[in-house]
């Protein structure tokens, strides 16, 4: 079983779980598991834009540093944000100090407002996008027709670090696809979660 890790419970994860301790955790509680709040889905589409050209060993360990940074993630209050929050944030050492991504947290902020505005949600546009059947593949996948379709829709409400691959990455951790290989202890668990949820 190459693509498993052997957790300390003995049973068998995901590989990369077992790529740092903090790993386990966030395979095993929330990777892959849907979300239907638009300040979690908000968030995690922040985080992986922040990702782009890093590990997500280093944003999951600067998490709370980000949610404190960014007053949670709460779309809201992010929208009021100015150019002296941007430099706030140029100056915090507990996050990933990108001026382009931090712009980017801003704008698409602004961008969901008008979105709920005009009267949809973050959940329901994302879940639209859902692949009606998917399998995980043995074979790495950075990208889906449903995450470049995703990408093409939120850069066309005027988000930006949105790209297919951001977009897929996504849609994994938030649920919209089961990629837990077949043989992990937590992909029933998490295949039951998608059957109970209520799509926005």
């Amino acid at each position: 079983m190459n693509d498993m890790f052997l957790a300390p419970d003995n049973k068998h994860r995901c590989r990369w779980s077992g790529g740092a301790p903090e790993f386990l955790a966030y395979h095993d509680e929330e990777w892959g598991f849907p979300v239907a709040d638009d300040v979690h889905l908000f968030e995690k589409l922040c985080l992986e834009g922040f990702q782009s050209g890093l590990s997500w060993r280093t944003i999951l360990a600067k998490r709370e540093n980000f949610r404190r940074a960014f007053r949670g993630f709460d779309y809201r209050r992010i929208a009021k944000f100015t150019g002296r929050d941007v430099q706030r944030l140029l100056q915090d050492a507990g996050i990933v100090r990108h001026r382009g991504k931090i712009e980017a947290v801003i704008n698409n902020a602004q961008r969901l407002q008008e979105l709920v505005a005009a009267g949809g949600s973050l959940a329901a546009l994302v879940w639209s996008h859902e692949p009606k059947d998917h399998r995980p593949s043995r074979q790495p996948v950075v990208s889906t027709p449903e995450s470049i379709a995703l990408s093409k829709e939120l850069k066309r409400w005027g988000w930006k670090f949105v790209g297919p691959t951001t977009v897929y990455a996504f849609m994994q951790a938030m649920g919209l696809v089961n990629d837990h290989a077949a043989g992990c202890a937590i992909r029933p668990a998490a295949e039951s979660a998608r059957r109970k949820f209520r799509r926005p």
